[in-house]
């Protein structure tokens, strides 16, 4: 299989703290994308897509890390997924399944835990946590660029999938994401939220990481809600973003997938 790894960056500091001091890319395993200034994110991954040529696309937050053996881990991964579905067209390491159950493992830092169920076998989703989206270019997938910003790229993109015949997976493959707290929902949010429900008001319910999308619009203003009166709570358990990625994975246990592999 041959991989590109492509990230949509605006921070040369927090890519070189996190993405960039992965093994896979600091020892030159797989070539690095970047794209930078894009209107959005599916601008920017379309041309990703445009500028390389590999069968597998790996899109990835440039606060992620991925351990040292993470590609083999994938590779096996992507093997049993090959004789689980031919027809497959996307994988991640985290996304919600047809029965809203979040699957993963993936430490987070924004609440300092280790989330989502390890499935034995490859679990279909409907949405992704847009942090690592794994593509198989010959599936013929575009990002919707008629979509604003930076949300809810990873259920558009799995929809559209779905809607083609084709089939989403999440499974077992351990990833750091070193992201920052969040208090609330702010508008770029709404607006993405806003446009998710007009785009596939015949298909919802749809759940996301972060939100149900629902026909009344209701559940926005449920999670802000939400939000609001557990802000002390969940900034509680964040860890923030100053430990070194390397010293993340140690405490998962995840310092090494080469054995996984």
């Amino acid at each position: 299989m041959t991989y590109a790894l492509i990230c949509a960056s605006h921070s040369d500091e927090i890519l070189n703290a996190n993405l960039a001091r992965s093994p896979i890319i600091a020892e030159g395993a797989v070539p690095l994308h970047l794209e930078r200034d894009a209107a959005s994110a599916a601008v920017a991954y379309n041309r990703a897509i445009d500028a390389t040529d590999a069968e597998i696309l790996i899109f990835a937050h440039h606060d992620v890390y991925l351990p040292r053996g993470w590609e083999n881990l994938l590779t096996r991964r992507l093997r049993e997924l090959e004789a689980h579905d031919p027809n497959w067209a996307l994988y991640g390491p985290f996304g919600v399944g047809l029965d809203a159950s979040h699957i993963g493992p993936v430490w987070s830092s924004s609440i300092g835990l280790i989330v989502g169920r390890v499935p034995t076998t490859p679990a279909e989703v409907q949405s992704y946590d847009e942090m690592v989206i794994i593509m198989r270019r010959s599936a013929g997938l575009r990002f919707d660029e008629t979509l604003p910003g930076w949300h809810m790229y990873g259920t558009d993109i799995v929809t559209s999938a779905r809607t083609k015949g084709l089939h989403a997976y999440a499974g077992a493959l351990p990833t750091i994401h070193n992201d920052r707290y969040h208090d609330h929902l702010r508008e770029d949010f709404v607006q993405s939220y806003a446009a998710m429900r007009k785009k596939w008001h015949d298909h919802l319910p749809l759940r996301t990481p972060i939100i149900k999308i629902s026909k009344s619009g209701l559940h926005l203003y449920k999670n802000r809600w939400r939000d609001y009166r557990s802000e002390k709570f969940r900034a509680n358990m964040s860890i923030g973003i100053n430990h070194p990625p390397e010293y993340l994975a140690s405490l998962c246990g995840w310092s090494d997938l080469t054995a996984s592999a």
